[in-house]
């Protein structure tokens, strides 16, 4: 399990890259065979979702090429496929029950984690053969509840579903604990061990955050299965 930043490739503002009209793709497709490469796995062998905010995911043993399908979480039991999740303030989770040989993502927004995108890739893994009891858990860097702001509206109606969402900003303001509601969905499926990259993307500057820049770029996690030797 890897998560990139802003360092991990050539970026370019969004004006810029909307200046370069087709060659755009080329510095994406160029980027990630960097960030694939330096992680020791075949560029082509990389999976990539079309993020929506939903609850969708797929098993799959392939890339999706050129025209993924909507989908917000993905499993497979593939040694050398990667799996990727783009976020940029969003809660990119990352799974794997070694035993089974199973690996799982899940891109976690609010209303992706509303909607039980992270219970629903565990529960794919679980169709794959995987255990949520031997399952480990990565949570990486998304905005934390102290930047989280949102009116109360939209925060209960967040914490009717997963209470632990409810936040306050450092001025008191409602805001919602995204963390906190992945790791309350995880438990919920029976996932025990859970660990977390802490940083909030809003106040990590060597990460992408849209509620700090506006559009902006994408950082990654990438979760794989090693191939056995030989």
């Amino acid at each position: 399990m890897a998560f990139t930043d802003r360092h991990s490739g050539l970026w370019l503002p969004p004006d810029q890259m909307r200046q370069l009209g087709p060659a755009c793709d080329d510095v994406i497709r160029a980027n990630r065979a960097r960030t694939a490469t330096a992680f020791g796995l075949d560029p082509d062998r990389v999976v990539f979702m079309r993020q929506v905010h939903g609850a969708d995911v797929r098993r799959v043993s392939e890339p999706f090429g050129s025209d993924p399908p909507p989908t917000d979480g993905m499993c497979t039991d593939r040694p050398g496929l990667a799996l990727a999740v783009l976020v940029a303030d969003c809660g990119p989770v990352l799974l794997a029950d070694p035993v089974a040989a199973v690996v799982g993502c899940a891109h976690a927004g609010r209303t992706g984690t509303k909607a039980g995108v992270v219970a629903e890739t565990v529960w794919a893994m679980v169709r794959c053969g995987a255990d949520p009891a031997r399952m480990t858990a990565l949570v990486g860097p998304t905005v934390c509840g102290h930047c989280y702001e949102v009116p109360l509206e939209l925060r209960e109606e967040m914490a009717a579903d997963w209470p632990a969402a409810r936040a306050v900003t450092r001025t008191g303001t409602p805001s919602i604990d995204l963390r906190a509601a992945i790791r309350a969905q995880l438990l919920a499926s029976g996932v025990q061990d859970i660990r977390h990259d802490q940083r909030c993307t809003v106040e990590s500057p060597e990460l992408f955050s849209y509620r700090r820049e506006g559009p902006t770029g994408d950082f990654a996690g990438y979760v794989w299965l090693e191939p056995e030797p030989g």
